[in-house]
């Protein structure tokens, strides 16, 4: 199979190019591709934009995970535009390549975030809850839209809404880890808001079953079956750590470091991924305890 991946050097992109090889093509678009080659090896062929293609065909599948980072930086109108169009372009761009190829990709997998729900109370989410109206779902909203687009009778689309992403190396534990390991780690603000995660290994078993499964279609959420409190979570990685987490951090403080930003961090979601397990996916890491024991 020959499979196009969109930001294939990032956490999970990267961990999917190690699944798919060597039994897959794989076309890596880049904006810099030597740093990609040196990355992922030199057998996947690269290209730095998709602005030279005209069309899809003899293109099997895409996977689009592109993305600027949302958490981490301020959200000034200017990096609210690069959150929205290092999304919104490259998905508008695969669409309409889709659409224009005689003979399309058979499967269409693009990313989007549980961020699409907003923020929400206690009340578990599945796929068809009712989303809050804020600049989170406004991103995810948009961006699935764009990707809907290129659903026909010869492309299925599956739309993968991702919760926080738990690996060993990178992503939101390593943001984490330096508090925590020496005893300054604790819940944020007052730890109700939900943590919808998800084991790295879970995420990439799932993509792979996107790909491989021609009846899946639609819109999946990308989290493990059993959200926590953020307070549930800072025990657990202390525990799984040995060191206390106790500690908590102000919702004041994270508002004067990171502005509207912040609300993602306070406010949170308990979100389950009833259609997955619906359709006969199956999770290893299913609950907290078993995905920090593997990863620590």
């Amino acid at each position: 199979m020959k499979i196009l991946i969109t930001g294939a050097t990032g956490l999970v992109g990267t961990a999917l190019v190690a699944s798919l090889e060597p039994e897959h093509q794989l076309l890596i678009i880049s904006r810099n591709p030597l740093l990609a080659r040196q990355k992922l090896g030199l057998h996947h062929e690269y290209l730095p934009s998709l602005d030279g293609l005209q069309d899809l065909n003899g293109i099997d599948a895409v996977i689009n995970l592109a993305g600027e980072p949302i958490v981490g930086k301020r959200w000034s109108e200017l990096q609210k535009q690069r959150i929205c169009r290092s999304r919104w372009d490259i998905t508008s761009r695969l669409s309409s390549l889709i659409k224009a190829s005689s003979q399309p990709p058979r499967c269409f997998i693009s990313g989007s975030a549980i961020g699409y729900y907003g923020s929400q109370d206690d009340t578990l989410l599945d796929e068809d809850a009712t989303p809050q109206e804020e600049f989170s779902h406004y991103i995810c909203a948009e961006w699935e839209r764009r990707a809907l687009v290129a659903q026909s009778s010869a492309t299925r689309v599956c739309i993968v809404r991702t919760g926080i992403v738990l690996a060993a190396k990178g992503g939101a534990l390593a943001k984490m880890l330096p508090a925590f390991r020496v005893g300054l780690g604790g819940p944020i603000a007052d730890g109700q808001q939900g943590m919808s995660w998800i084991h790295l290994v879970d995420l990439i078993e799932l993509l792979l079953f996107l790909l491989n499964h021609p009846q899946t279609q639609g819109i999946y959420n990308a989290t493990a079956p059993y959200p926590v409190s953020n307070a549930e979570f800072a025990r657990a990685l202390g525990r799984a750590l040995q060191r206390p987490a106790v500690l908590p951090v102000p919702a004041f403080v994270l508002k004067l470091l990171f502005g509207e930003m912040a609300e993602l961090l306070i406010k949170g979601q308990y979100v389950i991924p009833t259609k997955a397990m619906n359709e006969g996916f199956h999770f290893q890491f299913p609950k907290l305890e078993q995905a920090l024991a593997d990863l620590f």
